[in-house]
């Protein structure tokens, strides 16, 4: 079970990372100036299904491309969403509570993928070398 807490543990034990958070608190995460995480704000494209309110407690996630964003749209936990805003691009979205649903070593392995997607080449490949010894 993990939480917000442990998105800013694992982002901010990334090389190169620098997190902003906006006026109302929403964090976001960037590695050598590029967003590759964020929560983001209350969005028309972003509604809660029962109520059609908007939804503030929504995290986006960049991912490597378009094959895995699908990989975790077919996700049978039904966890992962994305909206016509994000036709095209490669992020996935998942709303705050959901992070509950992993286990740390996958919330790891999305923030990692999301952090490699706009890590410096050379940054990202000594930082996967530095890991494939443990």
């Amino acid at each position: 079970m993990t939480t917000m807490t442990d998105v800013d543990e694992l982002a901010l034990g990334l090389p190169q990372v620098t997190r902003e958070v906006s006026g109302d608190g929403r964090p976001s995460y960037r590695a050598h100036g590029k967003l590759f995480c964020c929560q983001r704000g209350r969005r028309p494209d972003a509604v809660d299904p029962q109520t059609g309110e908007r939804l503030d407690d929504v995290l986006m996630f960049r991912v490597a491309d378009l094959g895995v964003k699908e990989l975790l749209l077919a996700d049978d936990r039904g966890m992962f969403f994305t909206t016509p805003h994000f036709d095209g691009y490669p992020a996935v979205l998942m709303r705050i509570p959901d992070l509950a649903g992993l286990d740390r070593d996958e919330l790891e392995d999305l923030v990692v993928e999301a952090w490699l997607t706009r890590a410096q080449k050379r940054v990202a490949r000594a930082w996967l070398e530095e890991h494939a010894e443990k």
